[in-house]
């Protein structure tokens, strides 16, 4: 049996990586891969279509995630898992910046999803999935204030679209999972 490169977080059933390059990493080996944009609504089809790629093309399921649905996404992937009736392995990517780099906004609502898959009973979790959910749980307070603050939040509010950041911040005010 070949022994799983250290990177993939293959032992874990919750993983945690930022985008695509993350994605390449420890979507293969998971059953459910969900994509986390927390601005994503803000942004043109064309930019969700290239962001989403690597998953959207990835076999399996796949979901999209943000701070909004993210109890919605966890008790889908919960569903899921019972459907299967085996424990189900979950990949969240964080979409990052353009470069792939970090986004607080997107590190925030992945910890977010971490948080509720807890609360439904998954929590097997890697320790960089661990993290996104600890930061997550130490700033559910701010997380309003941090997205509208956050480079990227800046930037559309500059845009005009002040409005879809703050929508972006409110925390389970969507009932369904995207994607899914």
């Amino acid at each position: 049996m070949k022994t799983p490169p250290a990177n993939s977080q293959v032992h874990y059933q919750v993983r945690f990586d930022w985008a695509d390059t993350g994605a390449a990493r420890i979507r293969a080996e998971a059953d459910i891969g969900v994509w986390v944009d927390a601005l994503l609504t803000p942004l043109s089809a064309d930019d969700a279509a290239r962001d989403n790629a690597s998953l959207v093309n990835a076999p399996g399921n796949y979901v999209w995630a943000d701070l909004t649905n993210r109890t919605a996404v966890a008790q889908w992937i919960l569903a899921e898992q019972v459907r299967r009736g085996e424990r189900t392995s979950i990949a969240i990517v964080a979409a990052g910046t353009d470069d792939g780099g970090f986004a607080v906004e997107d590190f925030l609502a992945a910890g977010a999803l971490i948080d509720a898959l807890a609360t439904e009973g998954i929590d097997f979790c890697s320790p960089e999935a661990a993290a996104a959910a600890a930061a997550f749980v130490g700033l559910k307070g701010a997380v309003g204030h941090l997205i509208t603050a956050s480079v990227t939040g800046r930037e559309l509010i500059a845009a005009g679209k002040r409005h879809l950041v703050v929508a972006a911040g409110k925390i389970d005010s969507v009932a369904v999972a995207n994607g899914a």
